[in-house]
């Protein structure tokens, strides 16, 4: 059956901006004091239904260690087990429904989200994952885009067909894997959360969903959305689980694919594992990994200063600088520094991190203890080798009520110091100045730095400058941004990913990503009847 999906357009555009007195800033006032006072349970859902185990932990707000969110369940070994059957039957009739049946539920989850379900959402992101109404305004927006670009996109991918020739007819049958599907989504980015499993199950394929424990809250809420949206029970069966029962996974024969978002070593031990389970497999599993980086913006001398000082502070600082692709190392020209610093100073005053409820801050809290206690680490590393580094601004921490960690700016020596060549996933900016005349060799030196390629930038007006960057810094970032800020790529126009140790690059937000999920037949039939079996050669 053909039919012609409408062109979306990017949600992203079109957010609400909350200023005071406006009817939607009245809205989620009176939503975030509702979800706070309230706690729910999150159970596991398999094969459709709400499951229960002895298992449980409280998720709380990380800027408020007071407020309990819900009471969430953890799977156990005999759960995974009813998720991946249930799975593996729900396939058969999910895999060979017409397509356009299965892009149907899922854009009918997106006009939820857009319409009566986004308040409820904004204001659960805000809580579970500390982001200001904008943040949560964005990341909302990305969830709705991928949802509809996919559907977008997956009918695009079903028109691209192989050539014809006389007497024969060829087509490409594009099937899903033969499997199910492993989602592992990172806490940050409630988009990332529902587009892990909803992308491959938008493809016909089947999902075990281990959402972010910091996190299961807000994704939860996108489960929700998407069963009232008619997802059929087992496509999606929502199992946050402990790592010590994931074997039960691993080992099994159905295992057909992994879309993961977190840390490089997390990636590396699972692709590990995967491979030396490779021989329990029907088919050898498809990884799309997208993991860390450390990103930069470069400053040419001839760069304007003032844009560059508001890009460096909102994509270092912004969410805390817990975005993969934040800003977290900064290279300035010596002619250049004491201007920048001027503003950055100026512009850092007013830039608090505080209680994201009250709607006045800038930014939240880290999301948890340990990634709290791993920032304040390279705090200390900076304090204790003054030497090699300068805090400029900032380094102040307290988690008596939540895990706040204030904005940071550390100059270093060295532009091959610890902190400029780990990534540190907080509000830690490090700033290397080198001489001007020395522009080319320090790109290079930033092309070298890091083990990471996912995001970078480069501020210049000479057109040369941008040019010699751009060629030097080739492979040194997936996504790479002139005269603008590393983060806050958009769906369908700035598809996302990262090479060398920061994953496969399989852009998200793109159709590439979607094809990962689709396993194509070819179909050649004969139109004309042989009537000899000799080749001409013998005749």
């Amino acid at each position: 059956m053909l039919w012609n999906i409408e062109l979306p357009r990017n949600d992203i555009d079109h957010i609400s901006s909350y200023k005071l007195g406006s009817i939607e800033r009245k809205r989620l006032e009176q939503e975030l004091i509702k979800m706070k006072s309230e706690v729910i349970e999150i159970p596991l859902i398999i094969n459709g239904n709400p499951v229960k185990t002895n298992n449980f932990f409280e998720v709380r707000a990380p800027h408020d260690h007071s407020i309990v969110l819900a009471k969430a369940y953890l799977a156990e070994e005999k759960h995974l087990e009813e998720a991946i059957n249930s799975a593996i039957i729900a396939q058969k009739n999910w895999s060979s429904i017409d397509w356009y049946h299965r892009v149907v539920i899922f854009k009918n989850a997106a006009s939820l989200l857009a319409g009566p379900k986004r308040i409820e959402n904004i204001a659960a992101i805000m809580l579970n994952h500390s982001k200001t109404p904008y943040e949560a305004e964005i990341d909302l927006a990305e969830m709705i885009d991928f949802l509809n670009f996919n559907a977008k996109y997956l009918e695009e991918i079903y028109q691209i067909q192989p050539n014809q020739s006389i007497n024969e007819r060829n087509r490409f049958d594009w099937r899903p894997l033969e499997g199910f599907v492993l989602a592992i989504p990172p806490f940050n980015f409630y988009s990332i959360g529902g587009n892990l499993p909803t992308a491959p199950a938008i493809s016909g394929n089947v999902v075990l969903w281990k959402p972010a424990r910091s996190v299961v809250f807000s994704n939860y809420k996108i489960m929700e959305v998407l069963m009232e949206a008619g997802l059929p029970a087992g496509v999606i069966n929502f199992v946050p689980f402990n790592s010590n029962n994931s074997n039960i996974i691993y080992k099994n024969s159905n295992l057909a694919g992994f879309h993961f978002t977190g840390s490089y070593e997390t990636l590396v031990t699972i692709y590990q594992t995967i491979s030396q389970n490779l021989k329990y497999y029907k088919n050898i599993p498809r990884i799309v990994g997208e993991t860390g980086g450390k990103d930069f913006i470069f400053l040419h001398s001839s760069a304007n200063i003032q844009s560059a000082a508001f890009n460096i502070v909102r994509s270092g600082f912004e969410y805390q600088g817990q975005k993969c692709s934040a800003c977290s190392r900064v290279y300035v020209p010596q002619s250049q520094w004491v201007n920048l610093k001027q503003k950055l100073m100026i512009i850092l005053k007013n830039f608090s991190f505080g209680d994201i409820a009250n709607l006045n801050c800038a930014g939240g809290a880290i999301i948890n203890k340990n990634a709290y206690e791993k920032i304040v680490s390279y705090l200390d590393i900076a304090k204790e080798n003054p030497k090699t580094y300068e805090i400029i601004y900032g380094g102040s921490f307290d988690s008596s009520k939540g895990w706040f960690i204030s904005p940071c700016l550390v100059q270093s020596k060295d532009p091959r110091s610890k902190l400029m060549e780990e990534e540190i996933f907080g509000p830690i900016v490090t700033i290397y100045v080198y001489r001007d005349e020395e522009f080319e060799s320090t790109l290079k030196i930033a092309d070298e730095t890091s083990p990471y390629a996912l995001t970078g930038a480069i501020f210049a007006q000479d057109r040369y400058a941008i040019e010699k960057a751009e060629k030097i810094l080739r492979f040194a970032a997936g996504n790479f941004y002139i005269n603008d800020k590393p983060t806050g790529a958009i769906v369908s126009r700035q598809p996302f990913g990262g090479t060398r140790s920061s994953g496969t690059n399989d852009k998200a937000g793109s159709k590439l990503n979607l094809l990962r999920w689709l396993s194509p037949r070819t179909i050649k039939e004969n139109a004309v009847a042989a009537n000899n079996w000799k080749p001409p050669f013998l005749e």
